[in-house]
């Protein structure tokens, strides 16, 4: 009798906090898509290293932590800083020049030759590199924002939310239908 009794508050407990985790994400991404960012916690993100121009401190297929930008003026050299292109890329290397009080940043990549063709503008500054990075993480994450990944995010834990409910409805329909005893 105890175990049941304890296996049904560790049901209680892992649900309702499966629930809670649920509300908390769908409330961040909502409230960041309804402004036009990305979601954040806390003012920091998780960005994906889709390339090697940082190793070996961010290896590719990690992700990493960058804390918002507030003040674009403030960066220094040897900052890491992630930053937009023209074409809509985001790129995260090291800050080598300050040009124009913090207007303008050359940048370079750890594994790069060279410094970036492109001096970046403040204005064009995400956020800069907090210091945390996990590796192989980003492949998983990269996967998920392509079709197959995001049916897979979907599915499998849907199925595993129905067979809960099946099995927790069964359950009780059991203990409503079996005989009681008479004393």
């Amino acid at each position: 009798m105890k175990v049941k009794a304890m296996l049904s508050w560790i049901s209680k407990i892992v649900t309702t906090v499966l629930i809670i985790l649920l509300l908390i994400i769908v409330f961040i991404v909502v409230a960041s898509k309804s402004v036009g960012e990305e979601p954040s916690l806390f003012g920091y993100q998780l960005k994906t290293v889709l390339s090697g121009s940082m190793e070996p401190e961010m290896q590719t297929g990690s992700i990493i932590l960058i804390q918002k930008a507030e003040n674009t003026a403030d960066f220094k050299k040897g900052d890491v800083i992630t930053f937009q292109t023209k074409e809509n890329l985001l790129i995260t290397h090291r800050i080598i020049e300050v040009q124009n009080d913090g207007q303008r940043y050359i940048t370079q990549g750890d594994n790069n030759n060279g410094p970036d063709v492109e001096p970046v503008l403040a204005h064009n500054i995400v956020g800069k590199y907090s210091g945390y990075t996990v590796p192989y993480v980003g492949y998983v994450i990269h996967f998920l924002n392509t079709g197959q990944g995001a049916i897979l995010f979907f599915i499998i834990p849907g199925l595993f939310f129905l067979g809960y409910a099946v099995f927790t409805i069964w359950s009780a329909l059991r203990q409503i239908e079996a005989p009681k005893e008479v004393n």
